[in-house]
């Protein structure tokens, strides 16, 4: 997951704008008419080999592995997913999930994209990419078992690095427990119930895509109302702000000042 959840994890939405707690109690609705408009499976876990965009990432991990690795040494200025975006915190306790992001719900964040071209490059060629970043799980991590929000996405992984202990480093869906493996990619739909656990005492680094779900009307209306509404919303615009803090962080970091 990622951004995925635009609507929010929390349980009091009370203080939320009345068109927000609209549109979060009428989801069921928008998915079912956004499934019923899909143009793929709208099973739990899709094939990588249905997306054209997956193949030319897949031969080139290991040069996005050693970008992500390069950012991976300054490790501690790279922002737990919950300090990005704070309705993760539910699903989220600790720091032991952080997300360095190349895009953000479309948004690019130059600097970032500045530490990882070829993987930035890469990514341009995804039709319809909403969201890219590194997703890196601490040794001990655990995210505990949520939904995304909406069908509009689908989320693809890209393993990177992954414990020499798959079997204590996986990610549970719909009941079905998958394991990473370098160089290949899962893709699944976030809407279904899923947890992921790192049970081991080494990180686990993936390429973490979300992605348009490819869509006919009047599901595609719907969706693209979704997105415009989430790309200005409050949530998105505190999360660009928040990701702008860190990455002068980051900056500093570099310059061996922090």
């Amino acid at each position: 997951m990622g951004w995925s959840n635009a609507f929010g994890l929390l349980s009091n939405d009370t203080s939320r704008p009345l068109h927000y707690r609209f549109a979060k109690k009428q989801r069921h609705k928008m998915n079912d008419l956004i499934a019923r408009s899909s143009l793929i499976s709208n099973a739990p876990l899709l094939q990588p080999s249905d997306f054209d965009w997956t193949a030319p990432l897949a031969r080139e991990w290991e040069a996005i592995r050693d970008e992500a690795l390069a950012i991976l040494e300054h490790r501690h200025a790279i922002p737990p997913l919950r300090d990005i975006s704070p309705d993760h915190r539910r699903i989220m306790k600790d720091e032991s999930w952080r997300s360095f992001f190349l895009v953000g719900y479309g948004h690019r964040q130059a600097e970032n994209i500045a530490r990882a071209p070829r993987t930035a490059a890469l990514i341009e060629n995804i039709p319809g990419l909403n969201s890219a970043f590194f997703s890196i799980l601490a040794p001990g991590s655990v995210i505990v078992p949520h939904r995304g929000v909406t069908k509009a996405f689908i989320t693809a992984h890209l393993g990177l690095v992954v414990p020499s202990r798959p079997e204590s480093c996986w990610m549970r869906i719909d009941g079905r427990k998958l394991r990473w493996e370098e160089g290949k990619w899962l893709v699944f739909d976030d809407t279904y119930e899923h947890e992921v656990q790192n049970r081991t005492d080494e990180t686990r680094i993936v390429l973490l895509c979300q992605i348009a779900r490819p869509l006919k009307a009047p599901g595609s209306w719907l969706a693209n109302a979704t997105m415009n509404y989430i790309r200005r919303s409050k949530f998105v615009s505190e999360a660009r702000d928040n990701l702008a803090d860190w990455e002068t962080a980051y900056a500093k970091a570099e310059r061996g000042k922090a």
